[in-house]
């Protein structure tokens, strides 16, 4: 696929023509009024003159009054999606990359002026993107960037998406009609939030902004909830020797493949051994004392009323084997019912590492007392920092309520081989102040 001629910005400039609609400012910016104030000068604006447009063939070449999608503003949150990288996954999660600064240029084609211009300023700048603190991706529609080698993979931190669909491009406002492109730089902060939008021939401007955010001192806090006393000392001990007595298994993760939920187990991403309690009256237990010990302070804290759990886990990290990298916990179809996790620390003053981490939130690390919880929305990007002293044990559930269970019923089709199917059985788990027992499961559960 080739595109038809570039249209440079003195053209437009000689016409007359300023493209105000296709070009969309800051959120709730009106065209002619100035940008926000803590908005970074130079950012593509309602008002500027568009400085490039790819006219894509097949089609006529025009300008088109008002955009398939809107170019994203500042302070707004980039949508996550799956794509092929190159040299990667084929269905690359956006948004995994989150915990770090991201600079995405929607260049459209490689074998443009504009585009070259800016794919070299990245290579001059190439000590920039590490894949600690800041990473690239550049966005190709054409595949002839492929075919010939006009872009490549370079780790780490520099990696492409190959959406040769167009589906990225016109979810991101770069695809301002079926017959023109847009390309522009967007700078994402570590929640991938837009920092600063800027024209493809503005990436000097893009990345001062990234040098100036690197600059900046990182230190949020997540919106978690830490609960103290919620298992008494003896039943963390206990809980501890039953897992010593078998020995756990190894853990895995649930990915979606093909279509289906499956269990993964990659000692790259995850190491942990899990033993699960089989025991109904430690069960039971177990759901009174979060009925009364934590329940009402996620009530309070979140407005949000468990009444199931899924699994009951005694987990254990192992130093020099015990990690779980970044991920979320409710992003396959079997996991989606999943609302709230909680750890549950059952021997916190016995190692050294292991805390939790909230990357889209900074560097701080969480951890509960022994018999203390951290609970947290399923949704927030975290990992179990690697354990570098003795072992780490934790009981470690999910929470979710009667909406979700009917969603995790509704899932069974999507489970792949070995994954257990779920039925409702009615009310149960955490938030039955009788304590009545859970729909139970076949097979294996979710991790």
């Amino acid at each position: 696929m080739a595109f038809a001629t570039f249209q440079p910005e003195s053209r437009f400039r000689r016409s007359g023509i300023h493209v105000r609609d296709t070009v969309e400012g800051y959120a709730g910016q009106t065209p002619g009024r100035a940008a926000h104030p803590d908005a970074v000068m130079g950012t593509v604006t309602a008002d500027r003159p568009l400085a490039a447009v790819f006219l894509l063939p097949g089609r006529g070449a025009r300008l088109f009054s008002r955009a398939m999608n809107p170019m994203l503003g500042w302070g707004e949150y980039a949508p996550w999606f799956h794509a092929a990288a190159l040299s990667g996954a084929t269905s690359y999660a956006f948004d995994t990359v989150a915990g770090r600064h991201v600079v995405l240029l929607f260049h459209g084609s490689a074998r443009h002026a504009p585009s070259i211009a800016a794919l070299s300023l990245v290579a001059a700048n190439r000590a920039l993107f590490d894949d600690e603190r800041a990473c690239f991706f550049g966005v190709t529609v054409d595949p002839e960037d492929v075919r010939a080698g006009l872009i490549a993979q370079q780790l780490p931190g520099i990696r492409f998406f190959l959406d040769f669909d167009r589906k990225v491009s016109a979810l991101y406002g770069a695809l301002a009609s079926q017959s023109e492109y847009r390309p522009h730089w967007l700078v994402l902060d570590p929640a991938l939030r837009v920092a600063g939008r800027f024209g493809i021939d503005e990436g000097e401007r893009a990345l001062a902004l990234l040098r100036a955010r690197l600059a900046a001192p990182a230190d949020g806090w997540a919106p978690v909830l830490v609960v103290p006393d919620v298992f008494e000392p003896d039943l963390c001990r206990h809980l501890i020797g039953l897992y010593e007595a078998d020995g756990g298994e190894e853990s895995g993760f649930m990915r979606d493949v093909e279509g289906k939920t499956r269990l993964i187990v990659d000692p790259a991403h995850k190491q942990r051994r899990d033993y699960l309690i089989e025991d109904e009256t430690l069960r039971r237990g177990i759901v009174a004392r979060m009925n009364r010990r934590l329940n009402t302070a996620l009530e309070r804290a979140f407005q949000f009323t468990p009444t199931r759990i899924e699994r009951y886990v005694v987990a254990c990290y192992e130093a020099g084997r015990g990690y779980f990298r970044p991920h979320r916990d409710n992003t396959t179809k079997g996991t989606a019912h999943r609302r709230f996790a909680v750890t549950i620390n059952l021997n916190a003053e016995d190692y050294a590492g292991g805390d939790l981490r909230f990357p889209e939130f900074g560097p701080r690390t969480y951890r509960a007392p022994t018999g203390g919880a951290v609970v947290f929305s399923c949704t927030l990007l975290h990992e179990a920092m690697p354990v570098t002293r003795g072992r780490r044990f934790a009981f470690l559930p999910f929470l979710y309520d009667e909406a979700a269970a009917r969603v995790r019923e509704a899932s069974n089709p999507h489970l792949g081989e070995g994954v257990g199917e779920y039925r409702m059985r009615g009310p149960a788990a955490a938030g039955a102040k009788a304590g009545r027992k859970p729909g139970r499961r076949k097979s294996r559960a979710p991790r």
